[in-house]
């Protein structure tokens, strides 16, 4: 229940999946990616990395300064293309972007975003540390399956969407409401420093 509710927050990742599985471009690599690196950080976090970065607290100052510069690029091509004409269309088969660019966009998008190391290095890592043993690995395997349901889920549900975004006004309402959480996450993350 604590990594679902971290996981859902609407913020940079969730958008990029949603948009992607809307697509249909690579939604099995990205949200496979997107869940290997929940879950990877998540067992770093509980065995003691979460612990390190208290000691070294400038590295989540360097992270935050990168992703809030991320954060406000992400936020200003959303919002660029809320005035552009260019409609989206949906793919049957053909995919626009290769599936370097796909992996090199999520790892960005994924990697780039202080909140991933806030919610599984430190939170998830430091609530897990306090169980021992099986327990310990029963809180990653649990915290790490709600990743897995909450990518899969959002990037094959989107789907259902999709009658919604045949219309262009939808795309455009989406993207002012992607720059809208850039900018609120990047201003809240300034305000942390």
């Amino acid at each position: 229940m604590v990594s679902f509710g971290l996981i859902v927050a609407i913020g940079a990742q969730n958008i990029y999946v949603l948009k992607k599985g809307l697509l249909k471009e690579h939604t099995f690599i990205i949200a496979l990616i997107c869940f290997i690196l929940d879950a990877s950080l998540m067992i770093s976090g509980v065995k003691g990395v979460g612990k390190l970065l208290e000691l070294y607290p400038s590295f989540f100052i360097y992270i935050t300064w990168f992703g809030i510069v991320f954060l406000l690029i992400y936020g200003l091509l959303a919002f660029k293309n809320v005035f552009s004409n260019q409609k989206m269309k949906f793919k049957a088969k053909k995919e626009t972007n290769s599936l370097t660019q796909t992996i090199i966009a999520t790892l960005a998008i994924s990697l780039l975003n202080p909140h991933v190391y806030l919610d599984t290095l430190m939170l998830i890592g430091s609530i897990g540390s306090h169980f021992k043993g099986a327990n310990q690995n029963l809180f990653i395997f649990g915290a790490s399956s709600a990743s897995f349901i909450w990518f899969f889920s959002l990037a094959y549900g989107s789907r259902i969407l999709i009658p919604l975004f045949q219309k262009s006004i939808t795309w455009k309402m989406l993207d002012l409401f992607t720059a809208f959480i850039m900018f609120f996450v990047a201003y809240s993350f300034y305000n942390t420093l």
